[in-house]
């Protein structure tokens, strides 16, 4: 079986497709992944064949509204070249979605960690159920842009996520992180994490200085036009028995007070500090959040936008995670959430046993295992 891998380019896409490629690349499947410039030397080091994209924008999920046609072209271009039998792709490539189309090609989509979009049934309320239909209707436009682009009639499905959820939709979290009694659409299914990241060279382990003081770890996401967490980070990291390491990830400039307990930077993995961490706080986007529960640590959540809310409700709602205190919060309670939330018993017991669900659930396996029977 030939399978292109067309994930978006950033990690939080990219290196789980490159879990489920190494995993039918296992099984003796023939795996190509298309990659922008940046992804294609992280593709290489996961031992797989990469189709180089030259221009660096048109798979980055930071473009994802407005590459879309771009990235049709270079998919059908690469369907065309490499005549794969099935496609995986990661939620928001709209392009590689109508390109399987165009092409008469199974689909598998990599979600992320929780359903973003309604249920069949049921669900958290009216609130929440207004929420998804809104991102839904969003999505739905710059999809319908890039089948408009491409030129194919339109579609008549009973449910309008129909052609977001490919052949198979596969949710990279657990059904505990979903609200009881959600039905999900008959598409989606969950898999588990499909963890992979490049392994850190020596030279690139952040020294954590040997002091009294124990670890948290920081994975900053995007605001969204919402509150920036730098000045509440600034405020728990100072005067306190903390201190933490911040990834950037996708967001700005570091705004880091000269006096907080802060070591800041952006790198291309976080296993080896999530582990030494004792919690660790997120805007909740899914990296950080799987990363977390695979080691069976507690969180503290401060959602913006997009699967923010979505993905911190489900941390709240499933006992893995407490809430940040919100702005205008003092230091002194600033401090105090990150202390309790490190020595919560509850909260870290049930860390450890979703992370414990994950990691017997061998996600890379599933997922292949969907990526073949979508083939057949």
């Amino acid at each position: 079986m030939k399978v292109l891998l067309c994930p978006l380019d950033d990690p939080g896409y990219l290196y789980p497709a490159l879990a489920v490629g190494r995993e039918l690349r296992r099984r003796a499947h023939s795996v190509h992944v298309l990659a922008g410039p940046g992804a294609a030397a992280t593709a290489a080091t996961a031992d797989l064949e990469v189709s180089a994209v030259p221009d660096a924008t048109t798979l980055s999920v930071t473009h994802w509204t407005v590459r879309g046609p771009e990235q049709y072209t270079t998919v059908a271009r690469a369907v065309r070249r490499l005549r794969p039998d099935v496609l995986v792709t990661s939620v928001l490539h709209h392009g590689a979605l109508v390109a399987a189309e165009a092409a008469g090609l199974p689909v598998v989509v990599l979600g992320l960690t929780a359903h973003l979009w309604p249920y069949r049934d049921g669900g958290a309320g009216p609130a929440d159920a207004h929420d998804r239909t809104w991102r839904l209707t969003e999505t739905l436009k710059h999809y319908e842009a890039v089948r408009d682009a491409a030129g194919l009639a339109p579609r008549r499905d009973r449910f309008p996520d129909t052609p977001l959820l490919g052949t198979t939709f596969l949710l990279r979290g657990h059904p505990l992180l979903e609200p009881a009694h959600a039905e999900l659409p008959s598409a989606v299914r969950h898999v588990g994490p499909c963890w992979w990241e490049p392994e850190p060279a020596e030279a690139e382990e952040v020294e954590v200085p040997l002091d009294a003081k124990a670890l948290a770890y920081v994975h900053l996401g995007r605001t969204f036009g919402g509150t920036s967490l730098w000045p509440r980070l600034n405020a728990a990291f100072t005067s306190g028995s903390y201190r933490a390491v911040v990834e950037l990830g996708r967001s700005g400039a570091p705004e880091a007070a000269p006096d907080a307990d802060l070591i800041v930077g952006r790198r291309p993995w976080m296993g080896p500090l999530v582990r030494q961490a004792d919690l660790v706080l997120t805007n909740a986007t899914s990296a950080p959040v799987l990363g977390a529960l695979l080691h069976g640590k507690p969180l503290l959540v401060a959602p913006n936008g997009s699967e923010q809310r979505v993905l911190a409700a489900a941390c709240l709602r499933a006992g893995v995670a407490a809430r940040l205190p919100e702005p205008g919060a003092s230091a002194a309670d600033l401090r105090a959430a990150v202390e309790r939330t490190a020595h919560d018993p509850l909260l870290r017991s049930r860390a450890e046993e979703i992370g414990g669900l994950f990691a017997d659930g061998k996600s890379e396996a599933r997922a292949a295992d969907a990526v073949e029977s979508a083939a057949r």
